[in-house]
């Protein structure tokens, strides 16, 4: 979605005037069942002169039975000046003689202005039957101060018809307003195009946070075409005196696995995340999730896929990193799925554990988006 693309650009910018040095960080998943392909991923990143540089190339394995590559994605930043980055991201696959092709092409650009405003823009192209790129989507974000502790953000989709006409399909309002030094609230409008110039509310998201708590919730047409609730979600955040940093996320909605849908906003998910940092420096990174079965949903939550992180500090600015996946089955027991082992020296990787402190933001965050 064009929300993620603007945090990337944001991002970018960031990266564009750190002094980070270049790293590398490479993994190689495995499936314990045996049912899927070995592939490994390599992500390299490089800034000479403010310009940033970052790729991805996954391999897997050949019909030799070595690894060959399959895909590759190119990310390079460039800060114009103070006010503005533009960056590009193209993603590459392979045709079936091995050779590499352009899959896609996504331009953004981000702008500040002195009165507090940012604009940003991404263009999306996708090659035609002979190579060429056409413009397939565009998004606009107009994002401005309208007073102190108020910010409010216009986003305008467009999409390209049978024709390469773009036209808009999609706009989104969002409003966010510091209520106090430990509370934001939020709401987030979308709209869709009916084709003929007129726009349809499909969706409104309201949310509320106040010091490690927010909550959010969504409502959408009933079958009368008004607005109703029919999602609600509460995150919580903790840290105790060992440095321990805990997020609980609760789910409620109408939408219930199993059951009609009538019985009004129940509990149908709860993630939760439990990060750890031992004296050596060892971060582990645990995250559950927990759903009803629909087989028998008054019983309640139960565990259904569990993740483990675990970055080790190594030698020469290195760490490694071990991330582990399991999954319930049909009686309820956890059975691991992914295990993925990698190495890095990505700084912001090797030294996070390093100062715990660091990890926890205790600025006011806003509403999800």
């Amino acid at each position: 979605m064009f929300f993620a693309a603007i945090g990337v650009v944001l991002q970018s910018a960031a990266q564009a005037s750190s002094s980070d040095k270049s790293w590398t960080t490479s993994s190689q998943p495995s499936d314990p069942g045996g049912n899927t392909n070995p592939t490994r991923t390599r992500t390299t990143h490089s800034e000479v002169n403010g310009r940033i540089v970052d790729k991805t190339i996954v391999e897997a394995i050949g019909p030799d039975g070595r690894y060959v590559p399959y895909s590759e994605t190119e990310r390079e930043s460039v800060r114009v000046n103070d006010t503005t980055v533009r960056s590009v991201e193209r993603s590459y696959g392979r045709n079936p003689d091995g050779q590499r092709v352009l899959t896609q092409e996504i331009q953004e650009e981000s702008r500040s202005f002195s009165d507090g405003g940012k604009k940003v823009t991404r263009t999306t192209s996708n090659p035609d039957g002979d190579g060429r790129l056409q413009v397939v989507q565009r998004a606009v974000a107009d994002s401005k101060q309208v007073s102190p502790g108020i910010r409010e953000t216009k986003t305008t989709l467009s999409s390209a018809d049978g024709n390469g006409t773009l036209s808009p399909t999609m706009q989104i309002e969002e409003r966010e307003r510091q209520v106090d030094s430990s509370a934001v609230e939020s709401k987030r409008s979308t709209s869709l195009s009916d084709g003929t110039g007129h726009w349809t509310l499909s969706e409104i998201r309201e949310g509320i946070t106040k010091g490690d708590t927010k909550e959010e919730r969504v409502l959408r047409p009933n079958a009368d075409g008004k607005m109703a609730v029919v999602e609600r979600t509460v995150t919580t955040q903790s840290k105790d005196a060992t440095g321990e940093q805990r997020e609980t996320e609760e789910t409620y909605s109408t939408d219930v696995p199993g059951q009609a849908g009538d019985e009004g906003l129940q509990l149908v998910k709860r993630e939760s995340t439990v990060q750890r940092t031992s004296s050596d420096g060892e971060r582990r990174t645990t995250r559950q999730m927990e759903q009803p079965n629909p087989g028998d949903p008054g019983a309640g939550l139960r565990v259904t896929q569990e993740a483990i992180d675990i970055v080790r500090p190594g030698t020469n600015g290195t760490a490694t990193q071990t991330s582990t996946v399991r999954t319930s089955d049909s009686n309820g027991q956890l059975n691991m799925v992914w295990v993925d082992m990698g190495k890095t020296d990505n700084p912001a990787v090797v030294n996070v554990g390093s100062d715990t402190s660091k990890q926890t933001n205790t600025e006011p965050k806003a509403a999800p988006h």
